[in-house]
């Protein structure tokens, strides 16, 4: 097996049919005999078997407990001197395997092999219940306990259990309040370093995840997934409660609580509460006025993010939404599920002290105002009130003088649209008139 030993790798012999690593030719030789050698040496605390006595005193070590590699750096010590070689390599910082693909360095050969299968989407680890494969082992090890449901991992402070360890150590964090992984570039802190490394890309504006249907790149393959889904159409997550479904896992558990009705997030300025904490921070932006969503082309400044992007579109022109019965667009999504509306004759706002009915919200509100009677719109000039806000416009315009419906028959204008439909019935009875003739 021929190996060309690159500067810095100190364990250039790789065994490609495991991850092993040496750093001499004939230390890869005696390995692969491992593969076809008798195994001779029997542990006598377990079944294990061993090719090497070398090998089979190692393992003892896990019965023993004996740790005899000591780090002089800290105080952790190994039971095999190569995990003490890889170890040492977490206080000099050095990282001998780089990427051939990009500019990523790894401590470990085994660590590199794993991250270039994000690169080639090599996914050997398949589960045997299912359609899903792994680049890593241990992520099939986690996946396998979603179809067994074991979850030997309980939470002594509330009746919360997991599948690993290492998730139960990070969700007590949440009681104790604990957030050992603090970033370096800002103040913030977090219960896990997935999430400390998921924030680091926030600061190098790195964005790993390329969708392959656009050219949308993401910081999280999470993110990337979901949007997928935009492409797709999947909505994986159904609720059990009526016929709705979710394309993101976060918008169906909201959803839940509008049948639960539980509200977790209570604001501390009022006594309004909310099913989602993404909520609560836009709500208390109202008290603070703050509005961190500025466009650089007019300075407009907004609370919510979708309100900027709504904005750019009176800029840009761009309509996105395109009615599939006729070649109007729109620039709102509602504003297109309402048209649509024209087509279908739906009229799903219906008035509960009458029988009319309506295609948009905002018109059965307006008619629900000729049973109660309600004149929100006051003017300023007079003590006349309005049901619209278009009819208070058009009463301004009999202050003003302001005529703004002009006949096309005639020189003739009006400050009421209504003034300007009868000159113009005239106009259109002397013309039959003149026809009859």
């Amino acid at each position: 097996m021929k190996h060309q030993r690159t500067p810095g790798d100190d364990k250039p012999y790789q065994y490609n049919h495991c991850d092993k690593e040496f750093s001499q030719n004939s230390h890869l030789i005696q390995h692969q005999s491992r593969h076809t050698r008798a195994k001779r040496y029997q542990c006598d605390q377990c079944d294990k078997a061993f090719s090497l006595k070398c090998r089979l005193i190692e393992h003892q070590r896990i019965h023993t407990g004996e740790k005899p590699y000591q780090c002089n750096q800290c105080d952790k010590a190994f039971c095999i001197n190569n995990d003490l070689i890889r170890h040492h390599r977490t206080h000099t910082g050095e990282k001998p395997y780089q990427c051939n693909q990009c500019d990523k360095a790894f401590s470990k050969r085994c660590t590199l092999v794993t991250h270039q299968r994000t690169h080639t989407g090599e996914k050997p680890y398949q589960c045997n219940k299912c359609d899903k494969a792994f680049c890593i082992n241990s992520n099939l090890i986690k996946h396998h306990m979603t179809h067994t449901g074991v979850k030997p991992y309980q939470c002594n402070q509330c009746d919360k259990a997991f599948s690993l360890k290492c998730r139960l150590i990070e969700h007590q964090r949440t009681h104790t309040g604990e957030k050992p992984y603090q970033c370096n570039k800002c103040d913030k802190a977090y219960y896990s370093n997935i999430n400390l490394l998921k924030h680091h890309r926030t600061h190098h504006g790195e964005k790993p995840y390329q969708c392959n249907q656009c050219d949308k790149a993401f910081s999280l393959k999470c993110h990337l997934i979901e949007h997928q889904r935009t492409h797709t159409g999947e909505k994986p997550y159904q609720c059990n409660k009526c016929d709705k479904a979710f394309s993101v896992k976060s918008s169906h558990i909201i959803h839940q609580r509008t049948h639960t009705g539980e509200k977790l997030y209570q604001c501390n300025k009022c006594d309004k509460i909310f099913s989602a904490n993404s909520k609560l921070i836009i709500h208390q932006r109202s008290h603070t006025g703050e509005k961190p969503y500025q466009y650089n082309k007019c300075g407009k400044a907004f609370s919510v993010n979708s309100n900027l992007i709504i904005h750019k579109r009176t800029h840009t022109g761009e309509k996105p939404y395109q009615c599939n019965q006729c070649d109007k667009a729109f620039s709102l999504k509602c504003h297109l599920i309402e048209h649509q509306r024209t087509h279908t004759g739906e009229k799903p706002y219906q008035c509960n002290k009458c029988d009319k009915a309506f295609s948009q919200n905002s018109n059965l509100i307006i008619h629900q105002r000729t049973h109660t009677g309600e004149k929100p719109y006051q003017c300023n000039q007079c003590d006349k009130a309005f049901s619209q806000k278009c009819l208070l416009i058009e009463h301004q315009g009999t202050h003003s003088g302001k005529k703004p419906h002009q006949c096309i028959q005639c020189d003739k204008a009006f400050s009421k649209r209504c003034n300007l439909v009868t000159p113009e019935d005239t106009h259109w009875g002397e013309a039959i008139s003149v026809q009859s003739m």
